[in-house]
């Protein structure tokens, strides 16, 4: 029996569209958002202040010195800044409550950076959280099968009664080897209170 749910953040619990960040800054030209989306949403940088490596401070003066001088309020607004404003994933604040309602243990598991806390109450539904992990807090990251293990370890979670949620396939799959049950989020809340359903947890049609 299900008593546990993971969430996990970007693209489900709130929306994280680079492209949409970039054009919110005002670049305008093609080339320059081509560039922006590489050398900041798919920077090792980015993925360092996801493990904790480096701040996000950092990460942006890094990302800056191999960018145009033009371009470097934009970095510093989409590494320092794109949680203004938080965009919740539609229904999911929602869903939330009513599982916590109903009973259930309410966890995040997020790969996002030291900054995380600074927003996190920010994001509608995080009230009903009865813990959170960080991978820039722990200096782990998803899909490592460490992280699955110090959640469960650490708030006393049962794997086989809880269920992971994560837009993520891989990330799916690792929970799955830690002995979690797990759950792809494509974005439709309908159709994840489905598969929920499926696994006997209680929530609305």
């Amino acid at each position: 029996m299900i008593k546990n749910i993971i969430f996990d953040m970007g693209q489900v619990l709130i929306k994280f569209d680079g492209e949409y960040f970039i054009s919110r800054v005002g670049i305008k030209d093609a080339g320059d958002k081509k560039l922006l989306m590489r050398e900041v949403y798919k920077s090792v940088e980015w993925a360092m202040m996801d493990r904790g490596s480096i701040s996000d401070a950092e990460a942006a003066e890094l990302m800056c010195r191999r960018l145009p001088e033009r371009l470097h309020e934009a970095v510093r607004k989409l590494t320092l800044e794109w949680d203004r404003p938080i965009m919740p994933v539609e229904g999911m604040a929602d869903l939330i409550k009513e599982l916590k309602e109903s009973g259930y243990g309410i966890y995040l598991l997020s790969n996002a950076s030291l900054k995380q806390k600074e927003y996190w109450r920010s994001i509608p539904g995080s009230e009903y959280f009865d813990g959170r992990v960080v991978s820039a807090e722990e200096k782990l990251v998803k899909p490592q099968p460490e992280i699955y293990r110090l959640i469960c370890e650490r708030y006393d979670l049962t794997p086989e009664e809880s269920v992971f949620i994560d837009d993520a396939p891989a990330n799916c799959e690792a929970a799955c080897l830690c002995g979690l049950n797990a759950v792809v989020f494509h974005g439709d809340q309908q159709e994840l209170r489905d598969k929920l359903r499926a696994l006997g947890i209680k929530c609305r049609l």
